[in-house]
């Protein structure tokens, strides 16, 4: 690096910022992942919980979650990204040490003497354990949510500052590709965990894998302190990347260039009057549970239809390959610059074409709960080609933020785009618990399944065609590329 800038050769300190957004999206993932991959096999028979609770204590992370990203987006563009990111994983680390507590204070309010007491309730006091235990939960979710929420309008921010427009969607997939790590390395890592210290006698297991996970973020916190500059002020970037980050500012007659005119924020009510906020809402909206209930329930899916417990290495090895799968979306990053190469469009009507491209895989989950009924390895492969898909779409979501909207509303911006897509799993998940229990104790049937495996077969159903649905949203209300100007 130093001799980088000593020669004037192009330094490439953007692909580290890159890196540690890479980071906290990846810490971001394992912390909400800890849930997940617990409460099945080790939290719910403490607790006495039901697939309804479950889906209560995921759905309102989602709905906090969604509403905090409405004002972490205008948090980070007031703040900064610097501080604004300290803030944020500072809160949601806090948030997911909290979990650990939970346990002790629902012996604590209904004065119980251990966790076997619990254990061996039943009638009323199972119900009140299972109820407080769900509040404390609640609260714990509630302190993630919110620091979660500054993580992407964050990162997209800096995004936006580090990278020009024709790089954006490939740096977007790369530290959105966290998300995958994430829930990558988390089955590898969670239930073992939460087995070796439940053997050891330490809690319930559970208890320190939470701690462990959270106190992550913490580390990451001190890197960022020494690491994040502006790049017009970092000194690690030399004059001939700044220019390169800068190519898209337009250069006017007296010196300046278009970002200076950028830096006038947007009002936020004026956003609601762009179709631009609402083609990003309404497609982030219908979409984003579709992810959020592949990273909430799969664990659940593989325990429920095929008896395999978190911590079963059948079970490891199949979310691990299914999150290995969903690696593939690093390269639906670079389509849309592959097509801006080949055919000269601009950014957003390349975006547009790969992303139907993406909106058309995940209809291959119409066939995952049919061809589970050969092997359960058939529905996971299938989940992780519509989470590759996903992830791809997503990443190029995000960045029709920053093709359509100035830089000083990017963080705004995506703040929306968050609460679409809170409110979006807030619905999924909230329903499917609730459709889980019910139809497991009707025995429901639809097409061909029964009970359980007949509720994951309907939401498999709308996960299939989200995308489609989400991608005409986009052409509908902004079928070319219109920028938004005040």
């Amino acid at each position: 690096m130093n001799d980088e800038l000593k020669t004037g050769k192009m330094t490439n300190y953007r692909w580290i910022i890159c890196g540690m957004l890479f980071l906290a999206t990846t810490i971001n993932y394992m912390d909400r992942q800890v849930l997940s991959l617990t409460w099945k096999d080790f939290i719910a028979p403490d607790f006495h919980w039901t697939d309804t609770v479950y889906g209560d204590i995921a759905a309102v992370f989602a709905l906090v979650y969604a509403i905090a990203n409405l004002f972490s987006g205008r948090f980070m563009d007031w703040i900064g990204v610097k501080k604004g990111y300290l803030w944020a994983i500072g809160i949601w680390s806090l948030g997911a040490c909290m979990h650990a507590l939970c346990g002790v204070a629902t012996m604590w309010h209904l004065n119980l003497g251990s966790t076997q007491e619990m254990l061996q309730a039943t009638g009323s006091v199972a119900v009140a354990i299972s109820t407080i235990s769900a509040y404390c939960f609640m609260i714990s979710r509630i302190v993630l949510g919110i620091g979660e929420s500054g993580n992407f309008p964050a990162a997209i921010k800096v995004t936006a500052e580090y990278f020009p427009k024709k790089d954006r969607a490939y740096a977007t997939s790369i530290f959105n590709s966290g998300s995958t790590i994430g829930a990558l390395v988390a089955p590898l890592s969670i239930p073992l965990l939460a087995r070796y210290f439940k053997n050891l006698g330490v809690g319930n297991g559970w208890e320190m894998a939470f701690i462990l996970i959270g106190a992550l973020g913490f580390i990451w916190l001190g890197a960022w302190i020494f690491i994040y500059q502006k790049p017009e002020q970092s000194k690690h970037v030399n004059a001939a990347e700044l220019d390169y980050i800068q190519q898209d500012d337009e250069v006017k007659e007296d010196g300046t260039t278009s970002q200076a005119a950028e830096e006038k924020s947007i009002p936020f009510i004026k956003f609601i009057t762009f179709p631009q906020t609402w083609a990003i809402f309404l497609a982030k909206l219908v979409t984003d549970g579709v992810w959020w209930f592949f990273l909430f329930w799969t664990p659940a899916y593989i325990s429920d239809v095929y008896g395999l417990s978190s911590d079963n290495p059948t079970a490891i090895m199949l979310i691990f390959t299914l999150y290995a799968i969903t690696m593939l979306s690093i390269y639906g990053g670079k389509l849309p610059t592959i097509i801006m190469n080949r055919t000269g469009q601009l950014a957003y009507d390349a975006r547009l074409k790969a992303m139907f491209i993406f909106a058309v895989i995940p209809l291959l989950t119409l066939f995952a709960q049919p061809l589970g009924k050969y092997s359960y390895w058939f529905p996971i492969i299938l989940i992780g080609l519509a989470g590759a898909a996903h992830q791809s779409w997503s990443a190029n979501l995000f960045s029709v933020a920053s093709d359509l909207f100035p830089k000083k509303a990017v963080g705004t911006m995506t703040g929306i785009n968050g609460l679409a897509g809170g409110i979006g799993s807030y619905c999924i998940n909230k329903y499917s618990g609730r459709l889980f229990d019910y139809a497991d104790l009707t025995q429901m049937q639809f097409l061909g399944f029964e009970g359980k495996p007949a509720g994951y077969f309907i939401v498999f159903c709308y996960c299939a065609v989200a995308y489609i649905i989400g991608w005409l949203c986009l052409k509908v209300l902004v079928p070319k590329y219109k920028a938004v100007s005040e």
